[in-house]
């Protein structure tokens, strides 16, 4: 085990994750406002959309591009700076950084290098859309963004079927019914909650059905990123033996025809028919 000791007196360098507003500027806290004011550079995923966000505040600290696509050679000159004693921020466009962005493997170099990673607590849409969905808190899992394509899509959600923890998802709106028709198709009629425009002045909630959810893609306003809050499995689907009238092989070809891999898809027939994976892999392969 690795102890950080997070504000023992040092000069070292630390790398600190402050989240930003996911809409309402109000939503920044003080303690993000000073940690931006007095680190030495503030890594951003879009430096102009986080130099409107330092106007704003008076926050004059040097800004530094930090993204998907220069994320190798960036992070190695953060890193640099780290190890010389700077001290560094990491933001997103909106929200708590490494969630979904490339902020993660910022994170992971800086620990292999022994620096402090701190975290400050704040704005995030996932747990904001979840407390005010309605559905159960108990127990959840952030999935993020499903594949593009329709195969992986799908194979996904045949993953997650069983799981009983409420499922979180980010979806763009040019992919939002396709990702909300592709979970009826897998996981059944459950409640979803589909959220937009957090915490600004648009701020809107869908609550009802992922059928409901379909006839409503025909109609409603799709702008802005969304957040999908889905219900867990209730066990009943795994009830429900709607492969009984295939074969082994029509069994596994199922799932085949979705994108898993046949590794998988014997792995997953075998669970559902609660017999041992060698003997499908016999009867698949003979």
């Amino acid at each position: 085990m690795n102890q950080q000791t997070s504000y023992s007196d040092s000069e070292e360098g630390k790398l600190y994750l402050i989240p930003t507003p996911i809409g309402n500027l109000e939503d920044m806290t003080f303690r993000a406002v000073r940690m931006l004011k007095e680190v030495d550079v503030v890594a951003a995923e879009d430096t102009r959309q986080t130099r409107k966000l330092c106007n704003h505040f008076d926050i004059e600290t040097t800004l530094v591009s930090y993204h998907e696509h220069n994320k190798k050679k960036a992070g190695e000159s953060l890193i640099d700076l780290l190890k010389a004693g700077k001290q560094v921020a990491l933001v997103s466009d909106a929200g708590m950084p490494a969630i979904s962005d490339p902020g993660q493997d910022l994170v992971q170099e800086a620990l292999n290098e022994g620096i402090k990673v701190i975290s400050l607590p704040g704005a995030n849409a996932a747990l904001t859309s979840l407390v005010a969905s309605g559905l159960s808190t108990d127990r959840f899992e952030f999935i993020g963004f499903l594949p593009r394509q329709n195969k992986q899509r799908l194979t996904m959600l045949e993953q997650l079927k069983g799981n009983n923890a409420t499922l979180i998802f980010y979806e763009s709106p040019h992919r939002l019914k396709e990702a909300i028709e592709a979970m009826y198709k897998i996981l059944g009629n459950r409640h979803i909650s589909i959220s937009r425009e957090l915490t600004k002045k648009f701020e809107e909630y869908q609550r009802g059905t992922l059928e409901e959810a379909i006839t409503w893609c025909e109609t409603g306003t799709i702008k802005g990123e969304f957040c999908l809050v889905v219900e867990g499995s209730s066990g009943e689907e795994e009830e429900d033996n709607w492969w009984e009238a295939l074969t082994i092989v029509q069994h596994v070809n199922h799932y085949i025809e979705l994108g898993m891999p046949s590794k998988e898809a014997i792995k997953q027939t075998a669970r559902e028919r609660n017999i041992q994976k060698r003997i499908v892999y016999g009867e698949y392969h003979s």
